[in-house]
């Protein structure tokens, strides 16, 4: 499997080896020590979830209060999706960019991104099922969204496709605002929180 270290402090890429023959394809999706010693800790899997999505659709920018974050571990099952990484953490040196990743059911490279980032991506295939294995279970109460179309952020969506978005996406504060409303992870304790994980 091939690592490769985002642009972004918290993001990996995973590519697997495919080992094709003539009833189909097989690889190995997640290897749990390919991924400690790339990020330097084990995922504690606490919950799987899998979207199927239409063209178009968006989903996110989602992200979870930290202490404990959610960190996730993407990948495309079936299609072709852009999958987008937003650096929200106040005090980050690379706060309001991002990094773009092509995910899809060729390469089936895998994306992580560690608590306190970011996560939406786009659906460019006419269908794409996504899954994510997540750190920690969904909690409502410190989940929290960015709008996709922020101009400030100016996300790469492509511009030839009708973009389709949830209601409480579309709701979503900016970054200015989810900055304002003290809604955004510090990245103080985003790093002390993944200190903690490598220690163990």
């Amino acid at each position: 499997m091939q690592v490769r270290p985002g642009a972004i402090d918290g993001v990996w890429e995973f590519t697997p080896v495919l080992r094709p023959d003539d009833r189909g394809v097989f690889l190995e999706s997640f290897r749990s020590d390919v991924f400690a010693q790339a990020v330097g800790h084990r995922l504690d899997l606490a919950q799987m979830n899998v979207s199927v999505s239409r063209r178009g659709t968006v989903r996110g920018v989602h992200f979870a209060d930290v202490p404990p974050g959610q960190a996730k571990y993407v990948q495309c099952l079936s299609g072709r999706i852009l999958d987008v990484v937003v650096d929200i953490r106040v005090g980050s040196p690379r706060f309001g960019q991002w990094e773009a990743v092509e995910l899809d059911d060729e390469r089936r490279n895998g994306l992580y991104l560690a608590e306190g980032l970011g996560h939406a991506f786009c659906a460019l295939s006419e269908s794409a099922t996504v899954a994510y294995l997540c750190s920690t279970p969904y909690a409502p109460t410190r989940e929290h969204g960015i709008t996709p179309v922020d101009p400030a952020l100016g996300l790469p969506w492509p511009g030839d496709l009708e973009l389709l978005l949830s209601p409480k996406d579309t709701a979503a504060p900016t970054l200015r605002q989810a900055l304002d409303q003290g809604l955004l992870p510090e990245f103080t304790a985003c790093q002390e929180h993944t200190d903690g994980l490598r220690r163990g």
